[in-house]
């Protein structure tokens, strides 16, 4: 029988402001949801959607006036509502085992209670540990260590030596452990650099689809404990990430860069190589960093400097055309300038 609205607030520390013994069948967006669903108002920006809605409740940070649903008020919504989504669509446990075409090398060791789904290839003297999942077509290189309940989604590749901490999630068709990118010129010709390091990444990380973390040229390229990965980043050889770090989607990190814990890059932020940050450093997207940046600071721009300066930058940008006009009619009144016009004259 689904949950009640009474139930659901017990479960997320919230309070009903309505009936409490409402049904609750399914989570829904403000337009698609009906009197036996739950909505959630994110923000002030969706009032009038969420007055609009056929929601029997609505998720909601305060109380909210003009709502004709029953109302389910919580401290943390986002939090409520990622535990809320988790009670409505558990994920699947898949049935401990190893598949018939999977490959195990001399010495790899798997525990009973692990998965390994169709075509996984578990390399030599490697451990995946109880709980953990291997979907099809993933491949261990030798020596790795996968921890417990960590999930390798499809044709993830961890190169030899690679270590997973528990709770860790790489999705797929990431790769941890390639190459890092490292090469001596000499007389035009690019001789590579052996990359002989590790890639570790701790407990609880997730990584998401088309990552790639390189090996280190010497020691370890490490993640910490709790850091999530979006798509397509590119983390370098010997970087050090710390805990609870987020980097979004085309963020990138150039080889022995160092971040503290808690900081974040925007999407397609870029950081450059052997420079460090500091815990809670917040960089903007697009952004471009080629300095040092202190702990608890918030850059933009390229090159990225902090936020303020930055934004008091694009201000003047704004008003920049309108100068140049004023300034040339300024010189014609004067009988300077020409005619006040060139070919930089931004029209």
């Amino acid at each position: 029988m689904p949950p009640t609205l009474g139930e659901l607030a017990e479960l997320t520390g919230g309070r009903v402001v309505g009936e409490r013994a409402r049904r609750i069948g399914a989570i829904r967006t403000l337009d698609a949801a009906g009197p036996g669903d739950l909505s959630f108002l994110t923000g002030a920006k969706y009032l009038e959607a969420a007055r609009a809605s056929r929601a029997g409740a609505i998720l909601v940070g305060r109380e909210t006036d003009g709502l004709a649903a029953d109302q389910l008020v919580v401290e943390k919504p986002a939090l409520a509502l990622a535990r809320l989504l988790a009670l409505f669509h558990p994920a699947a446990a898949p049935a401990p085992g190893t598949h018939p075409t999977a490959i195990l090398g001399a010495g790899a060791r798997v525990d009973p209670g692990a998965c390994l789904g169709p075509y996984v290839v578990v390399g030599a003297r490697s451990t995946v540990a109880a709980g953990a999942v291997l979907h099809p077509h993933v491949v261990v290189g030798e020596d790795c260590r996968i921890g417990e309940q960590v999930v390798l989604h499809p044709h993830v590749v961890l190169y030899a030596g690679t270590a997973l901490g528990a709770g860790t999630v790489v999705h797929a068709g990431s790769v941890l452990g390639a190459d890092g990118f490292g090469y001596a010129t000499d007389g035009g010709v690019h001789h590579k650099i052996p990359q002989v390091g590790r890639v570790e990444v701790g407990a609880e990380v997730e990584i998401g689809a088309l990552a790639a973390i390189d090996r280190a040229l010497l020691g370890s390229t490490r993640v910490g404990d709790g850091t999530k990965i979006d798509n397509l980043v590119q983390v370098g050889h010997n970087v050090e990430i710390g805990r609870a770090s987020i980097l979004c989607g085309q963020s990138g990190i150039a080889g022995s860069a160092r971040l503290g814990d808690g900081v974040v890059l925007a999407g397609q932020a870029g950081v450059g190589g052997h420079l460090e940050l500091g815990d809670g450093v917040q960089v903007a997207s697009k952004s471009a960093v080629y300095e040092t940046v202190a702990a608890r600071s918030a850059v933009a721009g390229i090159p990225a400097i902090a936020i303020g300066a930055w934004r008091r930058q694009q201000a003047l940008l704004k008003r920049l055309a309108g100068l140049f006009r004023r300034v040339a009619a300024l010189e014609r009144a004067a009988g300077v300038g020409g005619n006040g016009r060139s070919e930089e004259d931004p029209d």
